[in-house]
């Protein structure tokens, strides 16, 4: 028995969930060749999504990826309210990770164009809460 073709609403919803995916893939290499190793991707807490949690040395990165049309796009995509869940959402993931708790932290942006132009923006946010 065959399936009924699917909607195009979860269509849609297929194709952003892999681009998403696509995109991190991107930023975690982008990530990874500038020295960094990726230790989780798209961590779930009750708080939010962390899109990747990536460590260089002492310092602990949340990493928050953006793909739009262009950078500014990307760049102006992050807004305060999701600053905030991000932020939470570290809480919670250090809260059930004790012993990441004594390494620096900050959280940082991936902003990627459908272009195919990629910048990393190391302390692109304070925590807000």
């Amino acid at each position: 028995m065959t399936e009924p073709p699917a909607s195009p609403d979860t269509q849609r919803r297929r194709a952003a969930h892999d681009r998403g995916l696509a995109a991190e893939d991107r930023a975690a290499a982008l990530l990874g060749a500038r020295g960094f190793n990726i230790l989780a991707r798209r961590v779930r807490t009750k708080a939010g999504e962390i899109d990747l949690i990536a460590r260089q040395g002492d310092l602990l990165v949340f990493c928050e990826v953006k793909l739009r049309a262009g950078l500014a796009e990307a760049a102006f995509s992050l807004l305060p309210r999701q600053r905030r869940r991000i932020a939470a959402a570290a809480a919670a993931y250090l809260a059930a990770h004790p012993e990441l708790s004594a390494l620096n932290m900050r959280f940082d942006a991936v902003l990627l164009a459908r272009t195919g132009e990629a910048e990393h923006l190391p302390g692109a946010f304070e925590a807000e809460f």
